[in-house]
């Protein structure tokens, strides 16, 4: 109830003034000049969840102490060649930027603050080397009392923790997931709801790991179970791909009217039990048990449908098993001693952290853009020989720094610049009229406070966030919230005009180097998956088909948030990145079978195997093309002989492989009359 009527914003606004007051009077006590970076960090660190705000403390904290280190060591070594040390210092920026942008986890914090806080500690000492030392400690001192302030109080005062958000996320994305799968094994339900239960389910796993990162640093008492939050994870990730394959599958048996009474009971069945919260365990096993008995006999001759029949049966039995598996986790996430399956089990045993798309590229464009700001805004600085041009560089590569890892950080970084005009205006009249009539701490805090909780409460409002970053980063400094007050009109308008100078080239560095579209980050994730599926038809290529799913899962966790954001229509990019990961499970399960296959069973597979890499070499190279027709008749050949003289079981794990592999490389090329007549005459 709190939350619908803005109860949980109310309380971070209080708590973020809260904890930089505090940070801000500890700062004063001890005596440090610029108590006001206290104040910008304990706002930048806020976070809604006590967990968050821990895991981002920690490792900003370990950032602070590296980047202090780095300014140290540069500015003593090339404080006279000015050039040089702003080189080093745009490489360095640019450095911890790429490999922030690589790592995708909480620990990305530490690159970040290790970048950009060298450049707060350096610039500024350039005209006083002899003090280096001392200003880096008063730096990392005021930046690691803000970090602490406010991991205190958002860990201390009506903490709301990550494991709680975790639990009523959890138990959102199985009502998701189930009913995705209901509706996907219905054949009532339309292209539009299927599509909307996979797009959600989609980005509900993404945010589910992106909450699980910060767990770890959880302090609650009542902390989920990492390891098995970690194995639902990873059987929330194998239902896209298995759902997606009974759909198909089921979809093209009824309109070849081929789908069997006994298998439409068994769907019908299936959905009643997915739609039972409490199903039990056995019905699950009976479900898989009456799943393989309709399938057709892998020793007699075998059609095109019998194919289909068999792929469809097969995804459906993992796909009960899977949902099953998922309600144990669940109901044994925040509970003690519950007795689990084996299959429920084996999956926490099994389960691994997740393997996370990096995008090099993109990363290496985030680098460039920050360095190249540094660059060009040291040349201005060095040219103009203006001392405030130090604050223009820092508050610059600050903002590159925060926002590079977006595909069009611009619109971001204009809004940064937009409420970094605003700190001015509002800075003004505090520090000119309303401050010097200030006489102790307590009256200092109620005049501060209607300006911070401003910021605060638009800190929650995504529209409002990035103006908020750009008033946080310039009012304190420009209010004269320093050690003592000075009050000079020309200080104050040099900082401002810094700092709306460094905002403005933060943009345009950004639009120039770094934007890249909806359609070109879509279709560099679809590449990405080519590249990959070439190289998984290596025969040297181990199997892993959870690291598989993991990796293309987060591609599609990264790909609709970001088009759905734009207007953008989701579906086909969600579509083939989803038959592209059942296309890379196929490949898996044919290096399965061919370590047990007969010398013919392997010439085949060399081949068609061959002709896969051939045509997702082609499709990362054009962005697009139809499948060859070699390869076509290649997977249709083998589906035709394959496996017939070995074991049932690897003959159906051959069938079943190139039956996925056919439908998801050429859904629309049916299979000729004369090949399924052959398929069905082959003994």
């Amino acid at each position: 109830m709190a939350d619908r009527y803005g109860g949980h914003d109310a309380l971070f606004t209080l708590k973020a003034f809260l904890a930089a007051m505090l940070a801000y009077y500890i700062a004063l006590r001890i005596g440090l000049d610029r108590p006001y970076w206290a104040i910008i960090t304990a706002y930048i660190v806020a976070q809604p969840l006590a967990g968050a705000v821990s895991s981002k403390a920690m490792f900003r904290l370990l950032g602070t102490v590296i980047g202090a280190g780095v300014a140290i060591l540069l500015v003593p070594l090339l404080g006279n060649a000015p050039e040089l040390l702003s080189l080093a210092l745009a490489l360095w920026l640019g450095l911890c930027t790429f490999v922030a942008l690589l790592d995708r986890t909480p620990r990305a914090y530490t690159f970040l603050l290790a970048g950009y806080t060298a450049g707060i500690v350096a610039f500024p000492a350039v005209e006083a080397q002899a003090t280096i030392f001392t200003a880096a400690s008063l730096r990392a001192q005021e930046i690691g009392i803000g970090i602490a302030s406010a991991t205190l109080v958002h860990s201390l005062v009506f903490p709301r923790t990550v494991s709680a958000r975790l639990q009523a996320r959890i138990d959102a994305i199985m009502i998701d997931a189930e009913r995705w799968s209901r509706d996907s094994l219905r054949v009532d339900h339309g292209d539009a709801v299927v599509t909307r239960d996979r797009r959600q389910l989609a980005t509900d796993i993404h945010e589910l790991h992106q909450l699980a990162t910060h767990l770890p640093f959880e302090s609650s008492a009542l902390r989920l179970k990492a390891g098995v939050l970690r194995a639902l994870e990873t059987q929330l990730c194998l239902l896209l791909p298995l759902a997606s394959a009974v759909e198909d599958r089921c979809r093209q048996l009824q309109r070849a009217d081929a789908l069997p009474p006994a298998v439409h009971a068994l769907l019908d069945d299936v959905v009643a039990w997915l739609g039972a919260p409490d199903g039990e365990g056995g019905a699950a096993e009976a479900l898989r048990a009456r799943a393989r008995a309709c399938e057709p006999d892998c020793r007699l001759p075998f059609a095109w449908h019998a194919a289909l029949q068999l792929s469809m049966l097969d995804r459906l039995a993992e796909l009960v098993a899977v949902h099953a598996v998922c309600r144990e986790l669940q109901a044994a996430m925040g509970a003690d001693r519950i007795p689990l399956s084996p299959p429920a089990r084996e999956a926490i045993r099994n389960a691994r952290r997740r393997v996370l798309h990096r995008d090099y590229g993109l990363a290496l464009r985030g680098a460039l853009a920050t360095s190249l700001t540094v660059l060009i805004g040291c040349l201005l600085w060095i040219l103009s020989a203006w001392p405030a041009g130090a604050g223009a560089v820092v508050i610059a590569s600050i903002i590159c720094a925060l926002f590079s890892n977006m595909d069009d950080p611009a619109p971001a970084a204009w809004k940064v610049w937009q409420g970094t005009c605003c700190a001015v205006l509002v800075a003004a009249p505090y520090a000119f009229a309303i401050l010097p009539r200030v006489s102790d701490f307590p009256v200092l805090v109620a005049v501060l406070a209607p300006a911070f909780l401003l910021v605060g409460a638009m800190m929650v409002r995504r529209r409002l966030a990035a103006m908020a970053i750009g008033m946080i980063l310039s009012l304190p400094g420009l209010m004269g919230l320093d050690g003592y007050y000075t009050g000079q009109f020309d200080s104050f308008a040099n900082a401002a005009i810094a700092q709306m100078l460094g905002a403005l080239l933060a943009v345009w560095a950004l639009k120039m180097v770094r934007t890249v579209g909806a359609e070109q980050s879509a279709l560099r994730l679809l590449r990405a998956g080519w590249r990959d599926l070439a190289l998984r038809t290596d025969p040297r290529q181990q199997p892993d088909t959870v690291k598989w799913i993991n990796t293309m899962l987060d591609r599609i966790g990264l790909l609709t948030p970001r088009l759905a954001e734009l207007g953008s229509d989701t579906t086909a990019p969600l579509l083939d990145i989803l038959r592209d990961t059942r296309v890379g499970m196929s490949l898996d399960d044919l290096h399965r079978f061919r370590v047990r296959a007969h010398a013919r069973d392997d010439r085949l597979l060399d081949v068609v195997l061959g002709r896969v890499r051939q045509h997702f070499d082609r499709l990362g190279a054009r962005g697009q093309g139809d499948p060859d027709p070699a390869l076509v008749r290649a997977i249709d050949t083998a589906l035709a002989t394959i496996g017939r003289n070995g074991a049932v079981d690897d003959r159906r794990l051959a069938l079943l492989a190139l039956t996925s592999l056919r439908r998801n490389i050429a859904p629309d090329i049916p299979l000729s009359p004369r090949r399924d007549r052959e398929n069905s005459a082959a003994a």
